[in-house]
């Protein structure tokens, strides 16, 4: 009886789910399969934007969400290294006091002590994509090139391939197949660099899957290989319910809990 009971739970959890990216903050209440119970909000982030405004602009964002559909989780996905809750990299915002800023806790205390976890936005998109087979692996073409590894359907430790060198002249995936890139190269370009990205990944990474990402995505204009596919741009957000399910993050280093294998995460 006790087992039918927290499924049930499980089943009617509403899950504040947070995309931020580089050029939009996205927001909608999902519920713990993903599936959004709220329409998707979306602002533009600021810029430049500092650790405060972020907070500020996201509790703006979602304020109109929780008085509709009150959540009891919160999901965050970033864009830079995130630890235990804890951003350590944020290279889209042009300004200092990133380092070690703790956004998730302070986001929730902000909105009344929600229970919150926060991880890398490719990762969260990755958790709505993938199959949970083999070695899958996630790239995000919006205002850089966001990445994730998954094993068997759990989240590997983050790389930053993003800032990983991928031509002679030293210029790194961010540079060369970011927004900024796109614009300043043209579409027909970025695709040929887009191509030659994939062909680079699968000699590095010989994933089983490619799951392609983010708001570019949709501008691709070549066949994509069998083994390769696109995803909606909402699974920023429909990835934050698998934050909440303990095998998804267990190996990841990102929440201590979870490393402890005690079966306690909430």
């Amino acid at each position: 009886m006790a087992a039918s009971k927290d499924k049930a739970a499980t089943r009617n959890e509403r899950i504040l789910a947070i995309d931020v990216g580089g050029t939009g903050l996205k927001a909608a209440i999902i519920d713990a399969n993903g599936q959004m119970q709220t329409e998707r909000l979306r602002v533009a982030t600021p810029h430049p934007c500092t650790p405060q405004q972020l907070v500020d602009a996201l509790a703006k964002l979602v304020e109109p969400l929780i008085a509709k559909a009150p959540a009891q989780l919160m999901s965050i996905g970033f864009p830079g290294v995130v630890r235990n809750n804890r951003i350590l990299t944020a290279p889209h915002f042009g300004v200092e006091g990133w380092r070690d800023f703790a956004l998730a806790d302070l986001l929730a205390q902000k909105l009344g002590g929600l229970p919150a976890r926060m991880i890398n936005d490719a990762e969260m998109q990755g958790f709505a994509a993938i199959e949970g087979k083999g070695i899958e692996f996630v790239l995000t073409l919006g205002t850089g090139a966001g990445t994730a590894l998954f094993r068997d359907g759990e989240l590997m430790p983050h790389l930053e391939l993003a800032h990983h060198p991928v031509s002679k002249k030293g210029v790194a995936y961010d540079e060369y197949i970011g927004d900024a890139a796109r614009e300043k190269a043209g579409n027909k370009r970025w695709n040929k660099r887009v191509h030659k990205v994939i062909g680079i990944l699968e000699s590095l990474v010989n994933y089983d899957k490619l799951w392609i990402g983010g708001g570019n995505a949709a501008r691709l204009t070549f066949d994509l290989p069998a083994n390769v596919a696109t995803v909606s741009n909402d699974a920023g957000i429909e990835g934050g319910a698998r934050l909440w399910h303990p095998r998804s993050v267990r190996e990841t280093r990102q929440l201590p809990e979870a490393n402890a294998r005690t079966g306690k995460f909430k």
